[in-house]
């Protein structure tokens, strides 16, 4: 199973748990992960101001996707940082561009999930994932999620990112908080039940 993780990540969260989601893919039999990141639309001296150059670095080695190549997988997990409630901006450009892929009906069929980060524990985690979604069934995907197999999205007993329809990452008002060892989980749980599926859907 070849899944690609698709992702946008501004200061290092979505590109952390994007890793954690392709450890899980590769955890089947089989299960190959290529990470990717959509491009980005930001200016340099916009990204400077952000404080984002720097943490940026961490992560320029992985190789930026077209729209082209993704009927070439198996699966698709996409990654985004939250933006009042939903994706953000590059990754809803690059969304933008399938639209050839659509009339074609190139992802019909393919397993679809999605995994996103928010500043605080209530700011739009599953609000972007649904809506995300809807970009997955328009397309003829087939949407997974985050099954309660995983029991970490049951404890209480520490703030968490994570639900049914995905895995997720508060990363803090300034940044500061990195995904914790139970979020990390979700996302390889989350990666190895989308290659499992595909899998299925394969055969």
């Amino acid at each position: 199973m070849k899944v690609l993780v698709l992702y946008y990540s501004m200061y290092g969260h979505i590109h952390r748990m994007a890793e954690a989601v392709a450890e899980g893919v590769r955890e089947l039999p089989g299960g190959v992960a290529v990470l990717k990141r959509v491009p980005e639309t930001l200016p340099d001296d916009v990204l400077e101001k952000m404080g984002a150059i720097e943490a940026q670095k961490a992560f320029a080695h992985v190789p930026v996707c077209t729209v082209e190549e993704l009927p070439d997988y198996d699966a698709i997990v996409f990654g985004t940082p939250t933006r009042f409630g939903n994706m953000c901006g590059q990754m809803r450009q690059f969304l933008d561009a399938t639209g050839g892929l659509w009339l074609q009906g190139k992802l019909v069929g393919k397993a679809g999930s999605v995994f996103a980060s928010s500043a605080t524990q209530h700011g739009g985690q599953e609000s972007t994932i649904l809506t995300f979604h809807t970009f997955l069934l328009h397309q003829g995907m087939v949407v997974v999620g985050l099954p309660y197999a995983f029991g970490g999205q049951m404890r209480n007993d520490e703030i968490t990112g994570g639900s049914p329809y995905g895995a997720s990452t508060i990363a803090g008002t300034q940044g500061e908080r990195l995904p914790t060892d139970n979020e990390l989980a979700a996302a390889r749980f989350q990666g190895k039940n989308v290659a499992t599926i595909a899998a299925k859907l394969s055969a």
